[in-house]
């Protein structure tokens, strides 16, 4: 006689039926592949804010908290802005910037670029988009980076908070079906992605006015992406692949 207690609020993949199955791996499929394009734009909009090829912690550091030796504008020239006009023109703008970005050679040379490569989008009608509209307006984005402002962080952060854990929430009941040993590390891998999200989230007001904490920044966003990666992998092969073991505890 089997005397080891059965769970049975915990169903492995291979008893539920395949239409469930098919629901779970549909949405697994459009989440794996949302994570690659949000992973591809966190690459673009902060990578090589520092000038240097790549993302690193003086990247998120540069976002967040500024840089005395760079402006607003050059920042996001050399960052999510970098692949958005020519080689050639973003050049110009660069050493424009370097020689004291006067008014004289703004108009000859500097407002044409801009005018063609920037005002679809930073016309000012957008009230969250940088107006680089006239001289003076530039002016207004070629003084110190000081990094994203409270407001931006705020607007970005309610979003990162409930979308976030919408989806590590489906990822994670997913995943709750799949066999895993020892059962803490299962709830480990679950719980993660949250803890995750908010020490992310926070971590973008502390790295503003404490720079070093950009390193649990970084961390954070490679736990997040860590979790999701495995719980992923693992439901996937679970769901039409792997077979539980015989007389094992359903939890």
């Amino acid at each position: 006689m089997n005397d080891q207690k059965i769970h049975r609020l915990y169903r492995h993949f291979q008893e539920l039926p395949i239409s469930m199955r098919t629901l779970f791996t549909g949405t697994l499929l459009v989440f794996g592949l949302g994570y690659v394009f949000a992973m591809l734009y966190v690459f673009a909009a902060h990578s090589s804010a520092d000038g240097s090829p790549g993302l690193s912690v003086d990247d998120i550091k540069i976002t967040y908290s500024g840089s005395k030796g760079v402006t607003q504008l050059e920042a996001a020239l050399q960052g999510p802005m970098s692949g958005m006009l020519p080689r050639k023109d973003l050049v110009s703008i660069l050493d424009w910037l370097h020689e004291g970005a006067e008014k004289r050679s703004y108009t000859t040379s500097i407002q044409p670029i801009i005018e063609a490569n920037c005002l679809a989008c930073h016309d000012g009608s957008n009230p969250h988009l940088s107006n680089l509209d006239g001289y003076e307006n530039i002016q207004e984005v070629v003084a110190q980076n000081t990094g994203a402002d409270l407001f931006s962080l705020v607007r970005v952060s309610h979003i990162h908070l409930f979308g976030l854990t919408f989806i590590f929430f489906i990822v994670g009941f997913i995943f709750s079906h799949a066999y895993m040993r020892p059962v803490w590390l299962k709830s480990v891998i679950i719980i993660m992605p949250f803890a995750g999200v908010i020490a992310d989230v926070l971590g973008w007001y502390v790295t503003k006015v404490f720079t070093p904490f950009a390193w649990v920044v970084m961390i954070a966003g490679m736990l997040n992406g860590l979790s999701f990666a495995v719980m992923w992998f693992v439901s996937m092969y679970q769901m039409w692949i792997y077979r539980v073991p015989e007389h094992v505890s359903n939890r």
